[in-house]
C-alpha cells in the first residue's frame, strides 16, 4: 500500500525545499512600519510553519538521515532547531509594540537562513544520494504527519493569514481557500490519510 501511493506525495526532500521558499516569502513580506495586526500575523505564520517544519525533520526525516550517515550537520541542525524554538517562544510572549519584536524576527530568520543553506548544500544532497529509494515513502509519512500537526491548529493558522493581509481582496480571497483547506484537513484529510499503511501502528 506505501509503494502504491508514495508517489501521489512529494519526496521527502522536496518537501523539506518547498517549507523554506514559503518560510522566506513570508519574512519578505514583513515590515517594521507595517501596522501591528499584519506583523503579528506575520510573525505567527512563520513561527508555526518553523514549528510543524522543524518537527517533521525531527521525527521522520532527520532519523531516516542519521540511520544511513553520521554527517554531523544533522547533530548542528537539531541545535538549531532548539536555537528556533527559543527564538519563537520568546516572540509569543512579546507584541509587535514592543521594542524587541522586530530585532527578535530578524534574529530568527538569520538563524534560519542559516538553517537553510546549511540543509540545501549539504542535508538534502546526502539524503538523496543515500535514501533515493526510500525518499517517496518518507514524503509519505511526513505528509500524513503534516495534516496530523495542522487539524488542531486550522483555527490559529486561517487567524494569522488573516492578519497578516492588508486588506487587498485577492489575498483576503486566498486566506478564505486556505481556511477553508485547512478545515477540511481537520475534518477529513487526516481520517483519509490515516487509512493508509505506512509500516508501524496508528
Amino acid at each position: 500500500m506505501t509503494k502504491l501511493f508514495s508517489p501521489l506525495f512529494p519526496s521527502a526532500t522536496n518537501m523539506v525545499r518547498l517549507d523554506h521558499p514559503h518560510v522566506l516569502s513570508t519574512f519578505h513580506q514583513y515590515r517594521a512600519q507595517s501596522p501591528s495586526r499584519v506583523k503579528k500575523g506575520l510573525a505567527n505564520t512563520l513561527c508555526t510553519a518553523l514549528e510543524i517544519h522543524a518537527q517533521l525533520e525531527e521525527e521522520i526525516f532527520y532519523p531516516a538521515v542519521r540511520a544511513v550517515t553520521q554527517d554531523d550537520v544533522i547533530a548542528e541542525s537539531l541545535g538549531e532547531h532548539q536555537e528556533m524554538r527559543r527564538l519563537i517562544g520568546k516572540l509569543r510572549q512579546m507584541e509587535p509594540d514592543d521594542p524587541g519584536y522586530d530585532p527578535t524576527v530578524a534574529d530568527l530568520m538569520h538563524d534560519v537562513m542559516h538553517h537553510v543553506a546549511d540543509e540545501e548544500t549539504r542535508v538534502l544532497p546526502e539524503a538523496e544520494r543515500l535514501l533515493a529509494d526510500q525518499l517517496g515513502e518518507l514524503g509519505m509519512q511526513m505528509a500524513k504527519r503534516r495534516l496530523q500537526l495542522m487539524g488542531p491548529r486550522s483555527g490559529e493558522i486561517a487567524l494569522d493569514m488573516g492578519r497578516a493581509v492588508s486588506g487587498h481582496t485577492l489575498a483576503l480571497a486566498m486566506v478564505g481557500v486556505t481556511a477553508m483547506g485547512l478545515l477540511v484537513a481537520r475534518r477529513g484529510g487526516h481520517l483519509d490519510l490515516s487509512r493508509l499503511r505506512l509500516g508501524k501502528p496508528g
